[in-house]
This record gives C-alpha cells, structure tokens and sequence, in this order.
C-alpha cells in the first residue's frame, strides 16, 4: 500500500500534547462530542482561512480521559496554504485552541512519514496511588486512588510474565477484523518519593483497553487479591477475565512515540501494514 503524498501537498508533522478530562477521546465523533481531533482541525481551518478541513492521521487514537505529552500527527496541507503560514503557524493555533490541547512543533515530515504505520513503538504512563489520604487535588485529574495498600515488586514480578510477542485477547476489547497480537517491550513500576507508582508501558502498538486492563490485572496483584503469577496465566488463556478490571483513563497518559531513522520509515510504514500472526496462527491485519 502506498502512502505517497499527493502533488502539490506538503505532509507536516505536529508533536502535541492535551489534558484529557473534557475530550470524548481523540477521533471525531457523530453528534457534536469534543474531540482533540476536531479542536486541532478546526483551528487549523480557521488559522489559515480555509474552507478544507485538512485531517490528521494521528500516532494513537487515546480513549476519552486519557491524556498525552508526546503525541504525534501528521497532515496533508497544500503547498501554498504551507508556505503562506507556515512561520506564523504554530503562534496562531496556540492563540486559537483551546487551553487543554497545544501544538508545539510543526516541521515538514521526512519521505515516507506516516505518524501512525511509521511508529515503532508508543509508550505510556499510568500513575497511581495507594495514599491512605487519597490524591492530591492538584493531581487528581492524572492519578487513580487505589484504596489498597500496593506491594510494587509482586507487581513487577507479575509483569515480567507478560513481556513479548503475545496474543492479547485476555487484555483487549476485541474488535472485528484486527489481531490482538502485540510486543510488549517494557512493563515496570516505580514508587516515587512522593508515593504514587508509574507503570511505565511501551509497546510496538497496542489494542484496545490494553494497558489499562494490564494495570487492572497487576494493581489485583499488588494488593493482594491475586498472585504474581495470575496475570500470566490469563494471558495464557486467551479469553477476557471477569477479575481483569480496566482500570479509570484518567491515569494514563501518552507519554512518547519511537520512529525509526528517516531511511527506514517507508519500509517500516509497510512493515506495520502487513497482516501478523503468531507461528502457527491464522494472520489477521493490524489495528
């Protein structure tokens, strides 16, 4: 498949990040709901007073709550609507959008860019707290509360189980024609001297309610109600579990995406279009 850009379109990257308690998520929606979406392409549409609405293809699609310091987008603008407004670009969104979305660069992406099929990885945080008092009100926003004393080294015992190429279906909701089929490449917690605990979360890509689900089965470790070895054994039987919780967005947050070096970011772009399967699995195509 080819992502080539159309004549006369310059593709631009934009880094952006966004606090994600008033969005219904980051895709449009029918009905009017406030997306982080359709607050960035409709100040774009007004900044360079264009009647198009340009869209963006965005690195990932985050849930409504789920925030993000590192999120990445691309879109397709003409080359006159760039070359008119580009200096002045990014002055104009950040006096055109809202307070809880900003983009901070704007750059003429690399050949073969695509901000979502040249990924090779996303990384996430989740963060929360097993504070007798709750959370601090300045970070509830970003921080769950977790009523249970938390032993963090039980639960990253129990995530060193799940790293890998694996089949995810016990930690997705399922969606129609797309694998579940993912690599984990990182899943650890750290307890920091102010006592709320960071799940750190990078993999290749990821399906839906996966990391919220991960840090549902590990926070049932970590208090006590299931041991280390639980979350491996649900993974190992490929079927959701009604003891896995997903846990509330509000404490996960984008924190960054990897691409490769330029020379490799068409070969990667087709590479993460390719249908994936497990040795020995029927394929099926990426989400």
């Amino acid at each position: 498949m080819s992502d080539e850009v159309q004549p006369g379109y310059v593709r631009v990257r934009l880094d952006i990040s966004y606090d994600g308690t008033d969005f219904h998520g980051w895709a449009k929606q029918a009905g009017g709901k406030r997306t982080v979406q359709g607050e960035i392409e409709d100040a774009l549409r007004t900044v360079t007073r264009s009647r198009e609405t340009y869209e963006l293809t965005v690195a990932g699609r985050t849930d409504a709550g789920v925030h993000a310091r590192g999120q990445v987008a691309h879109v397709d603008l003409p080359e006159g609507v760039w070359r008119e407004h580009n200096q002045k670009l990014l002055k104009r969104l950040a006096g055109r959008l809202p307070k809880d979305v900003r983009v901070w660069a704007l750059r003429p992406a690399p050949s073969g860019f695509n901000a979502r099929f040249s990924a090779v990885w996303r990384r996430y945080a989740y963060r929360v707290t097993d504070n007798p008092g709750g959370v601090d009100p300045i970070l509830r926003n970003h921080v769950l509360w977790h009523d249970w004393p938390l032993d963090v080294d039980a639960m990253n015992e129990a995530a060193r189980e799940l790293l890998g190429e694996h089949d995810f279906a016990a930690y997705c909701k399922k969606r129609e024609g797309a694998t579940t089929i993912r690599t984990l490449q990182e899943l650890s917690l750290v307890r920091g001297a102010d006592g709320i605990i960071t799940a750190t979360v990078r993999a290749d890509a990821f399906c839906h309610n996966m990391v919220r689900s991960l840090i549902g089965a590990l926070l049932f470790v970590g208090d006590g109600h299931r041991g280390p070895e639980w979350p491996g054994k649900v993974l190992a039987a490929g079927v959701r579990d009604s003891a896995v919780h997903v846990v509330r967005p509000h404490g996960l947050t984008l924190e960054e995406v990897g691409y490769p070096a330029d020379e490799l970011l068409a070969a990667r772009n087709l590479q993460a279009r390719n249908k994936r399967s497990l040795p020995g699995a029927a394929g099926c195509e990426t989400c």
